[in-house]
């Protein structure tokens, strides 16, 4: 069992991801294996590869900068491709955070000029 635990743990977050999604399947060695992924990610079994490694990289992202720190650089960067303030507040108000977020959110928002992120020119 420890040998099994510590190469879970390897893994990290998509290990066990796609050690719930085995189980879910209620099949047992490869076939698991193989109707998990698939159930994972979009484009059967490619995909759910595809889907553990974005995985790998927003797990690495949060454990490295945290939560409010990634959604504060996304609002940033919708601001800085061209979105304008309104269709971010939509967005803002569709997310699944905690109202503390969304207002911490709202005030960044309204904080970001144009001096900071010059809106991007057609060329």
């Amino acid at each position: 069992m420890e040998k099994v635990v510590s190469k879970i743990a390897a893994l990290g977050v998509p290990g066990l991801i796609l050690i719930i999604a085995m189980s879910a399947t209620g099949l047992s060695g490869g076939a698991a294996l193989t109707t998990a992924l698939a159930a994972i990610g979009p484009f059967g079994m490619l995909g759910g590869i595809a889907t553990l490694g974005v995985v790998v990289l927003l797990s690495q992202g949060l454990t490295e900068f945290g939560f409010n720190a990634i959604f504060t650089a996304v609002v940033k960067e919708l601001y800085k491709k061209g979105k304008d303030k309104k269709s971010i507040l939509r967005k803002i108000e569709k997310y699944p955070v905690s109202k503390s977020l969304k207002r911490k959110l709202r005030e960044q928002l309204e904080n970001i000029s144009y001096s900071t992120f010059p809106p991007m020119q057609m060329v």
